[in-house]
């Protein structure tokens, strides 16, 4: 296995509507500018939303993303609305074992452009790139058992629901969550693309 570090990966991935890509310096202001329209939207299930208090702090954490993404420390992507360029949310690979080759997809969206199919196309360019690629072994969601949402999504792409991890998460007010398990392995990714 080469050095993941050494791995060459696609800045940007694309669908008809949906483009996800690395994040660049400057993306701060427009991460900003949708955390900031979603708080009361993200934050029951996203604890870092309260980070974001003014757009320095957004283009920090970009900056961040950036440096993590070069070392492939976690893989970060910038969703966004491929007519138009506007940021949407974000998503990513993230909690990734490069022995296992396993990877967690992670995604949130701006109020705006919720339930409007970016988050479900991002994460089916993801996990095409995570078995294509990445030659994952398993690539995984996990998600509140009170977020119906994020668990449609999972459903959505054909992750198979393993169950619940009690207890497990924390929310940005402190409050404890169970949580969903959902995944897929290569002979699930196989079946899925010969439908």
């Amino acid at each position: 296995m080469a050095e993941p570090i050494l791995i060459d990966l696609p800045e940007e991935l694309s669908s008809d509507r949906t483009m996800v890509r690395r994040y660049r310096t400057s993306d701060g202001a427009q991460l900003f500018e949708a955390v900031d329209e979603s708080r009361e939207h993200i934050l029951p299930w996203m604890p870092w939303g309260p980070g974001h208090a003014c757009v320095e702090d957004s283009e920090k954490l970009v900056r961040t993303f950036h440096a993590k993404w070069l070392l492939r420390e976690d893989l970060p992507y910038g969703m966004f609305d491929k007519a138009t360029g506007r940021f949407v949310g974000g998503t990513g690979l993230h909690r990734i074992d490069w022995n296992v080759r396993s990877f967690e997809i992670g995604y949130w969206v701006r109020k705006s452009a919720a339930g409007q199919g970016y988050v479900t196309e991002s994460v089916r360019l993801l996990t095409r790139l995570a078995f294509e690629s990445l030659k994952a072994n398993r690539v995984f969601i996990r998600c509140a058992t009170e977020n119906l949402r994020s668990a449609a999504v999972a459903q959505r792409n054909g992750f198979i629901f393993e169950g619940c991890i009690r207890n497990s998460i924390i929310d940005a007010d402190g409050k404890v969550h169970d949580v969903m398990m959902f995944s897929l392995i290569p002979e699930d990714w196989e079946a899925l693309r010969v439908v």
